[in-house]
């Protein structure tokens, strides 16, 4: 390996695309190990994380040190998925993208929201990280099918991935040399503590994993013995075949207005709610909010705030921890039901249901949501949405909208279903294509709160942070929402039960 990958500032940097013949290959775990070797070495390691995602950008921020970002065709048009790398590019050494699924893998039948459209898009070189369980001399026809069948698609090396003995690799490196004329990168062992442990909802995340850094460390130093970095960095330097989009570093999202004041908004930020895209964080601030991070799981009381983001993640491997925390959940209610702006997502929607009931246990929740949510052996919903929302719909419209319906395309992947759900619910969605809440419905509203199974992403294509924002300024500009909310911000208040509180909202 070379001795200088780091002092070397290259413009445009080394970009590189990540991907695989099939999903669960290993490329989130060589993605992690990769940047993780990399950033060792003193290079600036910028990573992207294609399609819709949030715990794959957890360990690549981890491994990093700076946020993931995400390239998602369904909410991003061309021009924005090129304009969010440029925007980032400031003083990076090497860009990183992890693909999903298989390369060509995707929706589309003609493979316009592939791992290999996005390749071509910003002009990425490939690496195929391949599962060479029980292969010898096969991987070579599977490598030349790869090559012919998209030759705009430049595919530049092989990492060998679970490779059980050096008789294996042998035969392997062999048939690839003879058959083939991409050079193997590296070969990875088969190993237990090389895999990230994958679950209901996908991979454990960092915040759930014992030594989480010694994890890192350790998947670096294996890619750094196994693979060729020089080589690797080497082929990445040329952009594929020869060219390379260029776009000049752009604001994805043009800030709001000045006001007065920002709002500040509280988000849920913890093991069991961790699933935030980072340019939606950043959309909320650039919209005029000041974001207060707290735990649902140790947090006391809720913070003094103007508006309340909950995301999604994992409440039901929290059910104790969130039911013993009594008091913050009488708070949100309380403050829901005095009409403070809420938006939660999945595992927030959720949160604050009346109930969490997963593998026999039962925790008490929230109880604005009149309804119980019940985790399933089988996903509930998942994959693309596309939602139209109705007049139930509280936040503000965009201003360029005009008088037809409001159309997004989001995503969702859920277990749980809310069931028991009482009647005359209304909803700010009308389901398209998806699941929902209901199979019709989704976004169910109580007083000034939102809460749906759909991950909404800002983009382009729908500006949710402007939104929420400007929402929960009207909202707090309100002489009357401002008074009711002041008591419970200096704990003054009164807080009956969750149940109650509904009902109090309700009439």
């Amino acid at each position: 390996m070379r001795a200088d990958l780091a002092p070397l500032r290259l413009v445009p940097p080394p970009r590189l695309l990540i991907s695989a013949a099939h999903k669960s290959s290993g490329k989130t775990t060589f993605s992690t190990g990769l940047a993780a070797a990399l950033t060792r070495r003193g290079l600036v390691v910028q990573t992207y994380k294609k399609g819709p995602d949030y715990i794959d950008p957890l360990w690549l921020k981890r491994a990093s040190g700076r946020p993931c970002y995400n390239l998602d065709f369904n909410t991003q048009g061309p021009e924005e998925i090129e304009a969010t790398i440029a925007a980032h590019a400031a003083g990076v050494d090497f860009e990183l993208i992890e693909g999903n699924k298989g390369l060509h893998d995707g929706v589309d039948l003609e493979g316009r929201d592939s791992s290999a459209a996005l390749a071509k898009l910003v002009g990425a070189p490939v690496v195929l990280v391949l599962d060479a369980s029980g292969m010898t001399r096969g991987i070579a026809p599977l490598v030349m099918g790869y090559q012919v069948f998209d030759r705009d698609v430049d595919i530049r090396g092989i990492v060998l991935n679970r490779v059980a003995t050096a008789r294996q690799e042998e035969k392997l490196r062999q048939a690839l040399e003879r058959y083939t004329d991409l050079k193997v990168l590296g070969c990875i062992g088969r190993s237990a503590d090389l895999t990230v442990v994958e679950r209901h909802l996908g991979l454990t995340t960092p915040q759930e994993t014992v030594d989480v850094d010694g994890v890192i460390a350790h998947l670096g130093e294996t890619i750094a013995a196994g693979v060729d970095l020089g080589a690797l960095v080497d082929l990445a330097s040329t952009p594929a075949h020869g060219h390379r989009a260029t776009v000049a570093p752009v604001v994805v999202s043009a800030p709001a207005a000045p006001a007065a004041r920002p709002v500040t908004i509280g988000v849920v930020r913890d093991a069991a709610f961790c699933f935030h895209y980072q340019d939606d964080l950043e959309a909320l601030e650039r919209a005029g909010a000041r974001l207060t991070y707290f735990s649902a799981l140790t947090a006391p009381r809720l913070p003094e705030i103007d508006g309340l983001f909950i995301g999604g993640g994992f409440p039901e491997s929290h059910i104790g921890a969130l039911a013993v925390n009594v008091g913050l959940r009488r708070d949100i209610a309380r403050a829901s039901a005095e009409g403070l702006p809420i938006y939660a997502e999945c595992g927030g929607l959720m949160y604050l249901s009346r109930s969490i009931a997963w593998k026999g246990e039962v925790g008490e929740m929230v109880g604005v949501v009149p309804g119980d949510a019940v985790v399933h052996d089988r996903p509930q919903g998942r994959g693309l949405v596309v939602i139209e929302e109705t007049a139930a719909m509280p936040w503000p419209r965009p201003s360029e909208a005009g008088e037809a319906p409001l159309r997004v395309r989001a995503h969702e992947f859920h277990y749980a279903r809310i069931e028991n759900l009482a009647p005359g619910c209304r909803f700010a969605y009308r389901v398209l294509r998806g699941d929902g809440i209901t199979g019709r419905d989704d976004g169910i509203v109580i007083a000034n709160t939102m809460a749906s199974f759909t991950h909404l992403r800002d983009t382009a294509r729908g500006r949710w942070a402007e939104r929420f924002v400007a929402f929960v300024r009207a909202r707090r500009d309100e002489p009357v929402f401002a008074g009711s909310l002041a008591g419970l911000a200096g704990g003054r208040a009164h807080l009956g039960e969750p149940a109650a509180l509904f009902r109090e909202a309700a009439r």
